[in-house]
């Protein structure tokens, strides 16, 4: 079986992103210690972070900073 070929118009298909794995670059909501979304600022995690919070009080929700490989729980 052959390869479909990309046309110029065509954008590369998006390389997926491993759950199991942190980012190397901006921040990233984890919640109950598996990683979700990731965001280019700290403001877009947080809110992200405190939408799901209000929705799901019992949820531990955490902010994954990349840089400093740190992790901050949301209150």
């Amino acid at each position: 079986m052959k390869r479909p070929i990309l046309s110029i118009d065509e954008p590369e298909p998006k390389k997926a992103i491993r759950a199991d794995r942190p980012p190397t670059e901006g921040f990233a909501t984890i919640v109950d210690g598996h990683f979700k979304s990731e965001f280019d600022t700290t403001d877009g995690a947080e809110a992200a972070g405190r939408a799901l919070k209000s929705v799901y009080p019992m949820l531990q929700i955490e902010i994954y900073d990349a840089a400093t490989k740190v992790r901050s729980v949301l209150s």
